[in-house]
């Protein structure tokens, strides 16, 4: 039988009763398996320069608060002294945050961020040094509120990916999804290297080593030029905060914000309770995993529905499981138990969080995209204070068992925002977004 020339051509032979046909031709790509979400996210060009910089720059987010506590406790003896400085600066931080936001959409992330974090690296440096050599009380807030001109990092990364898939919403939902697992991998991570540094060395490791990644973390970042969107220097959009659709989803994060400053001072003041003080940063941390592996997941699914139509069910699956750790703790009284429960409650975080901040990127007006970010970062820093102290109140006056009533009511209340406020609205105050859902 004559033999094929080509390796393309197919063999034919016959075996008994059966025709056998047998391709010798190469495989082709189309071939192999599909690549998954992320790999396919980090495949487009640049993206995993400016990811790996910006890493590095949002891990000593995590680390500041810790770091300052623990470095002005330690030299003066007063956690009061210290909670008053880290607030000020919280307080600066919700001021000073949109004013850099709106310089960064107006003339560029390098032009903007690198000269905004040099400022704040400075602050951070002369508070170092105002502890290190014992001066006055003033001088610390003084030092801690210049710290607020440290741009919304975060919020710069969303900003690239959202101008990097601009038409692509599915991809777009994995970006903001790794980016709220990364949110989640940073602030798990950097309170618990600020306290190793700041114990093993001396106080001021933590702050000396936060300014340094935070500096060389931006240059990285700022240099990947190629990936940076461009710059609108004269908007006509109006201002995020009165477009529509923005005031309701900024009532979300508020309430959002609550459910995580209120579970932090509550675990922290059970585990203090049961004689577990030193166990308390790890209970918290498993809250963290929790979120981070909910949020990679949740990435790598195509949700069903418009991220309008999602988020009050992301906000009642928060509500319910946040009953976990009142009744871990109500019940059981077991930290081990508690810690557990805090672990599953948060896999609700991270894909409420992922839809909150796909909305603010689709209601926030073209040009200043930066800006709305920030606006939703600063009400979950608003929320992180309220809910601190009402968290601190119940604790104080009822009992930390209680106090995780406290989270739960929190989530409630965004999901009755939530419900009340957001649906009204449309899809999008941005003409460039896909109105797809996603």
């Amino acid at each position: 039988m004559p033999q094929p020339t080509s390796r393309d051509t197919p063999l034919f032979t016959v075996t008994a009763d059966t025709l056998v046909v047998v391709d010798f031709a190469p495989r082709t790509p189309g071939r192999r398996r599909a690549k998954g979400p992320y790999r396919r996210l980090f495949a487009l060009p640049g993206a995993r320069a400016f990811t790996a910089g910006n890493l590095i720059a949002r891990l000593p987010m995590g680390m500041f608060g810790v770091s300052a506590v623990i470095m002005i406790a330690g030299t003066r003896g007063s956690y009061a002294l210290a909670g008053a400085v880290t607030a000020t600066g919280l307080a600066a931080t919700a001021v000073v945050a949109p004013w850099t936001a709106r310089l960064v959409d107006r003339y560029g992330q390098a032009r903007t961020a690198l000269p905004a974090t040099v400022f704040a690296v400075l602050g951070s440096l002369a508070l170092l040094l105002c502890v290190r050599h014992d001066a006055p009380d003033w001088a610390l807030f003084a030092c801690y509120a210049a710290t607020a001109t440290t741009p919304n990092t975060g919020g710069m990364s969303r900003a690239r990916w959202a101008h990097l898939l601009k038409g692509s919403p599915g991809a777009l939902h994995t970006a903001n999804s790794f980016e709220q697992a990364a949110d989640e991998l940073c602030f798990m991570l950097g309170p618990v290297l600020a306290a190793f540094l700041c114990t093993a060395f001396f106080p001021e490791a933590g702050t000396l080593a936060g300014a340094v990644l935070l500096l060389t973390g931006v240059l990285l970042f700022t240099a990947q030029r190629s990936t940076e969107p461009p710059v609108v220097r004269r908007s006509t959009a109006r201002a995020p905060l009165r477009a529509p659709g923005m005031r309701p989803l900024l009532l979300v994060c508020l309430a959002t914000g609550a459910v995580f400053g209120s579970m932090e001072v509550v675990t922290l003041a059970f585990a203090d309770e049961r004689g577990h003080r030193a166990a308390s940063g790890a209970v918290l941390a498993l809250q963290a995993a929790g979120s981070c592996a909910a949020g990679l997941l949740y990435g790598a699914t195509r949700p069903a529905g418009s991220a309008r139509a999602r988020l009050p069910w992301c906000l009642a699956a928060m509500t319910a499981l946040m009953t976990l750790p009142l009744l871990a703790a109500g019940l059981t009284g077991s930290l081990p138990v508690l810690a557990a429960a805090l672990l599953v409650a948060g896999m609700a975080t991270a894909p409420t969080m992922v839809t909150t901040m796909t909305l603010v990127q689709r209601y926030t007006p073209e040009g200043r995209l930066n800006e709305g970010m920030t606006l939703a970062v600063t009400g979950l820093l608003a929320g992180i204070a309220c809910g601190s102290a009402a968290g601190g109140w119940t604790v104080e006056h009822v009992s930390a068992t209680a106090g995780y009533g406290v989270p739960v009511a929190a989530a409630a209340a965004a999901l009755l925002a939530a419900v009340c406020a957001l649906v009204p609205f449309g899809p999008s105050n941005r003409s460039t977004d896909s109105r797809a859902p996603h």
